[in-house]
């Protein structure tokens, strides 16, 4: 779900006590001086009532050095997890933290840093993990104690229920405890422990309880067994527990009320399936070259070997075309299973990405058939989807493709998207998933990418119920979850909770109405209103659990929704999402935990552990790092982001040269045809550093340890350039180039010598070669600048400024406005727009020439491609290429651009080559200053 992935904390606190700094090391995770600080005790306890679980992290840590030590509190926790609790204990004093919205904690942390106190941000995203990570300076001889909690509805997959615990002290330490324990009023019939704390050498250790109806999973190493497992030693244990459970199904479900809240589970046991008839739609674009496209083969042959011979299927491949294997659905044949394993095996990766056409003929298909009735009337109709990039052919536009797809398919279908690595916009995919049906999943780009495709299919393999509504029988029921739902998949479960307004109902009854494979059907449930007095055992039942799973379920579906409704609507959905975060203590997306430590009337500056959300733009996660100076060192603190084949590329000689690095980070995908041209912005190669470890390097964002990176003394900064995109009016891929600029510098975009109209562009002195200000010239007495922050016009004698976006300016010969994120400009019968693009702490600006009647003498960066460009390819592999451009051949490398001449910033394709011998005169669109 979208509000599993996201969460921000914001910790601030004074030092205990003054001490010496803790000397620079590699961020391995241990402490300063394992002799100094003993984490002498490191318990994990999870109690699950109904699925619904609650998470307690306790370490107690001592510094028994002489002098005040750094102190290091660092653990991990499911994606799908909102923490309720953080709290330190320090010299006897307890802290704990309060939620609040979070661009309220934010603008405490933006005032440190504007004070210049010590403030860090820290960024980490994982496949089912997100780590927390705090530090405190504790005193000479004390002790400190954090407490972590965290809460989370187990989902059912495959049959089960998953609790995932992480435990990693970095040290043996003397009293270490994991404590798992399960109350299901249903009945528990399946219990078993697996994880790499399960080992050989470990297996001896976990210890399990299993009744009827409640569950105890223990683990408690002895120091001496903490050693025993493989690469432990005195770094103690580091690994995860994972306890697997079923509930025992002698009714179609189980209906449960406490306190005025109630929570209705649904998983019958059906034996007769429904047909399915499913749509394999596969990007089979340049990026998905290499790696990509062969897990897509390996998964696809292992579905098609489990497809059940009563499903029809299609599958569609697509680059800038689109090409079906039939055209119409076909029955799951032994015949046609091998003929389609043939097509797979002959999808290879090239072109563009037109998302679009494929997904609307892949619609289509689903619709002939039901429509010529070549597929039985009561079935489920399921589109799969499978990219890894933006759509850069045909149909652009994302909102306009949301609304074709919703049109074709018209709620008659189920769509799921799956997003293949980092370079995809995960956003809008999700959207689109959401709004018929179905739902997004990121798949991660490493050796088992096919065991993931082949994970989720294997989750929608066997519809057994279609349309599927869960009512309530009384007038008092109030805020309930999602209640209707097109499909109910084997081995899954649907969750429905609420509120009881009617205190003087002694029985709640449900009725769920459903269609299965050949008949209406309807199920009922009856619970007692008054609690359960049977069960009682503290141990096992946490609080008013029924009133937050409600809570948690509410504020996740609330987040959902709030990327399918109206700009009108939005602003009320998340009203009341923030509204349930903050009054049951949940850090969301749209809250943070501040902790507050004051010391002698002082403070430090804030640590902000933020949670990036799954659908983060990969532009803004490749400028995502921050550094830590000491002693002329830096160290790279997180992660680096998606290369274009796996992790970082494919392990080429010079893998591990900053030149190849940026490179990779530039990553590969579609091309666009527009008629502008566009503009990307590399890092400069001081913000990469040399990694030490083996090549091809792995993604730290989606590993348990990061790799080790060396550290490197900084070097002087070199220019930063400027990457430019020029669509060809006849190839696929555009041209694009890179022109070198320093800090303050300006570049020419457009001149037009018949009107005078001239566009300018300034970088940035401290913005890591972004447009900090644009400059648009009508005329030497008319111009208008334009900042982030405000919009200056200059008319003859006259200076008006506007704050943005308080812009508004109308006269017989020029017009001014701003709507949302972008200024237009309109004199004659030429436009000009600028578009602000905000990139977590920095904000820059492009331009874009709308409407111009072009002449031969149009010029500047932008103005000499009006036309588009025509160039031949004399010889090319996937990375390199020959080409003659303008009467010269040059030498072409595959690259990746940005087009931030849209508000998406879509991601495209190109072949790059060297400024000279494209442009007219390099050096005449370079000036000092604007």
């Amino acid at each position: 779900m979208l509000c599993a992935t996201l969460c921000v904390l914001l910790l601030i606190w004074a030092p205990v006590a003054p001490g010496p700094s803790t000397p620079w090391k590699r961020d391995t995770g241990q402490q300063s001086s394992s002799s100094d600080v003993d984490i002498y005790s490191f318990h994990i306890d999870s109690r699950v009532s109904s699925r619904y679980a609650h998470t307690v992290i306790t370490s107690r840590v001592a510094n028994r050095a002489d002098q005040s030590r750094e102190v290091l509190f660092e653990v991990e926790l499911p994606k799908n997890a909102f923490i309720s609790n953080f709290s330190m204990t320090v010299g006897g004093k307890t802290y704990v933290g309060e939620v609040k919205e979070k661009e309220v904690a934010r603008q405490q942390y933006d005032k440190a840093v504007s004070r210049g106190e010590t403030a860090g941000l820290v960024s980490t995203v994982g496949r089912t993990m997100e780590e927390f990570k705090t530090s405190v300076t504790v005193a000479a001889h004390s002790k400190v104690t954090f407490e972590l909690t965290y809460e989370e509805l187990l989902k059912r997959r495959h049959g089960q229920y998953e609790l995932l615990v992480k435990a990693r002290p970095k040290q043996v330490v003397s009293n270490f405890t994991i404590s798992v324990r399960i109350y299901e009023p249903q009945g528990i019939s399946s219990l078993e422990a697996q994880g790499a704390l399960t080992t050989n050498e470990l297996s001896s250790v976990v210890q399990t309880t299993l009744t009827e109806k409640t569950a105890h999973v223990l683990f408690s190493p002895s120091e001496e067994q903490q050693r025993l497992c493989k690469d432990c030693g005195d770094r103690g244990l580091s690994g995860d527990l994972i306890i697997k459970y079923d509930v025992s199904r002698e009714l179609p479900g189980e209906l449960q009320v406490v306190n005025g809240y109630f929570v209705h589970y649904f998983a019958p046991t059906i034996d007769l399936r429904i047909p399915k008839s499913v749509v394999f739609v596969i990007d089979r674009s340049g990026s998905m070259s290499g790696s990509k496209i062969i897990q897509t083969h390996e998964a696809l042959l292992q579905i098609l070997g489990d497809i059940n011979e009563q499903d029809h299927f299609g599958l569609i491949s697509f680059d800038s075309s689109v090409s079906l294997w039939k055209e119409t659905l076909v029955k799951a044949s032994p015949g046609n299973l091998e003929e389609a394993r043939a097509f797979v095996k002959s999808i290879t990766a090239r072109g563009a990405t037109d998302i679009n056409e494929a997904v609307m003929q892949g619609a289509q298909l689903l619709s002939r058939a039901r429509e010529d009735k070549s597929i039985p009337e009561f079935s489920a109709s399921i589109l799969i989807l499978l990219t890894d990039g933006d759509p850069t052919s045909g149909v652009t536009n994302l909102d306009q493709i949301q609304a074709n797809v919703r049109q074709a398919i018209q709620k008659k279908h189920t769509l799921y998207c799956l997003g293949f690595g980092f370079d995809v916009n995960y956003k809008f995919l999700e959207k689109m998933a959401l709004e018929n049906g179905g739902v997004a999943r990121r798949i991660y780009t490493h050796s088992d990418a096919a065991l993931q495709l082949k994970g989720f299919y294997e989750e929608v393999a066997t519809p057994l119920l279609l349309e599927v509504e869960v009512l309530f029988l009384h007038q008092g029921v109030a805020n309930l979850t999602r209640s209707s739902f097109s499909q109910y998949y084997n081995g899954s479960e649907i969750v429905v909770a609420g509120r009881l307004l009617d205190n003087s109902l002694d029985t709640l009854v449900s009725e769920v109405q459903a269609q299965s494979s050949n008949a209406k059907e309807m199920f009922r449930l009856e619970a007692p209103v008054a609690p359960e007095t049977g069960f009682q055992d503290e141990q096992y039942i946490f609080g008013q659990y029924i009133e937050r799973l409600w809570a948690y379920l509410t504020v996740q579906q609330l987040l959902e929704r709030e990327l399918l409704v109206s700009d009108q609507e939005k602003a009320q959905v998340r009203g009341r999402a923030l509204e349930l975060s903050i009054q049951y203590n949940f850090v969301t997306p749209l809250t943070s935990m501040v902790v507050t430590k004051p010391e002698d009337g002082q403070s430090s500056g804030p640590q902000v552990a933020e949670k990036p959300k799954e659908e983060q733009d990969l532009e803004e996660t490749n400028r995502d790092m921050s550094f830590t100076k000491s002693s002329g060192h830096r160290r790279f603190h997180h992660r680096m982001p998606q290369g274009p084949q796996g992790p970082l590329g494919s392990g080429s000689a010079d893998t591990g040269s900053k030149r190849a690095v940026r490179k990779k980070l530039a990553g590969r995908g579609g091309h666009s045809n527009t008629g502008y041209v566009r503009a990307n912005f590399p890092l400069p190669d001081s913000e990469y550093h040399l990694y030490s470890g083996p090549r091809p390097f792995p993604d730290p964002r989606i590993l348990d340890h990061p790799p080790v990176l060396a550290t490197v003394v900084p070097s002087p900064e070199p220019p930063l350039s400027v990457r430019f995109l020029v669509p060809s009016k006849v190839q696929v891929l555009p041209l694009c180039f890179d022109m070198p600029v320093s800090p303050g510098q300006t570049l020419l975009l457009f001149q037009e010598p018949t009107t005078g109209l001239a566009i300018f562009a300034e970088v940035g002195a401290q913005s890591r070669g972004s447009f900090s200000r644009i400059k648009i010239q009508i005329s030497p007495s008319v111009v208008i600048r334009a900042s982030a922050l405000e919009v200056t016009l200059l008319h003859t004698a006259t200076v008006q400024t506007w704050p943005w976006p308080d812009v508004s300016y109308t006269s017989d010969s020029l017009s001014v406005s701003v709507a949302g994120r972008v200024l237009t400009v309109t004199t004659g019968d030429s436009s000009v727009e600028v578009l602000v693009h905000q990139l977590q702490s920095r904000t820059h600006l492009w331009a874009r020439v709308k409407d111009h009647a072009y002449s031969s003498g149009t010029g500047g960066l932008i103005g000499q491609f009006q036309d588009n460009i025509s160039y031949e390819v004399k010889d090319s592999s996937s990375r390199s290429a020959r080409i003659e451009v303008r009467g010269n051949v040059l030498d072409a490398t595959s690259a990746r651009s940005v087009d931030y001449s849209t508000l998406s910033r879509q991601k495209v394709d190109c072949w790059l080559v060297p400024p000279t011998g494209l442009l007219r005169d390099p050096a005449a669109y370079v000036s000092a200053s604007l």
